[in-house]
């Protein structure tokens, strides 16, 4: 990503943007937001890489003729840190449903959490969560799971190459992630609970790192905004 821009039509040519996702804004929004401020310019603005509303951190966004390589950042290696709480479900695998199981954990041994670790590491496979961006019949499935329908889910191979446990403070425990594109992450920790015949969801998640590209190289939203209006206002 550049450090500065002389002028607008550099996007149109094709510009690689590294965005720091706010909490709570959709992948969607944070487009949507910049190919406003493009205005009355009509440019391609588009992601690599959905992350959930509840997610923040890294989000790569391509402009102009730099969407076209889309599918290739998104092929990229991600790295991910956050927290799970243990003795816990949602049926979404994170904070956006409420708790519908509880377990006891006081059983539960640091040296078990760490062990459980490995059953995770190298190809394997997982199912999204219901509460997904994944389309079914044309169909996001969040959209289905908030109007309570059923839907057949479908086994994925992802490889994740490091899973390690930062912070043991029960119920919480903080963990890193080195994973393949596809991987979810919401589904890994749910995974998780039950390999230790309990129960996990997240309760944050940052992406820290995607390829090459590293979250503490990224912009605000709203700072690229007015780098853009600045331009045409310049330009104008």
């Amino acid at each position: 990503m550049k450090e500065n821009y002389t002028h607008i039509n550099e996007f149109a040519e094709g510009e690689l943007l590294l965005i720091n996702k706010p909490y709570r804004w959709t992948s969607f929004d944070v487009v949507g937001k910049i190919r406003n401020a493009f205005k009355p310019l009509k440019l391609k603005v588009g992601h690599a890489g959905t992350l959930d509303p509840l997610a923040t951190g890294l989000l790569i966004i391509c402009t102009g003729k730099m969407t076209k390589q889309i599918d290739t950042f998104q092929a990229e290696e991600k790295e991910y840190t956050g927290t799970m709480v243990l003795g816990a479900t949602t049926p979404s695998y994170d904070m956006e449903t409420e708790v519908d199981q509880t377990f006891d954990i006081s059983h539960i041994t640091e040296e078990q959490l760490h062990a459980a670790t490995r059953q995770f590491t190298g190809d394997i496979q997982q199912y999204p969560p219901a509460h997904s961006a994944v389309k079914v019949e044309g169909e996001r499935l969040y959209e289905k799971a908030r109007r309570g329908e059923e839907v057949e889910l479908r086994l994925r191979n992802v490889t994740i190459t490091e899973f390690e446990l930062t912070r043991v403070e029960l119920p919480e425990v903080d963990f890193r992630v080195v994973c393949s594109k596809g991987t979810y992450i919401r589904s890994l920790v749910n995974d998780f609970g039950k390999a230790l015949n309990n129960g996990a969801y997240l309760s944050r998640l940052r992406r820290t790192r995607s390829g090459n590209f590293k979250v503490e190289d990224a912009r605000e939203v709203m700072e690229m905004v007015n780098i853009i209006r600045e331009l045409k206002s310049v330009q104008a």
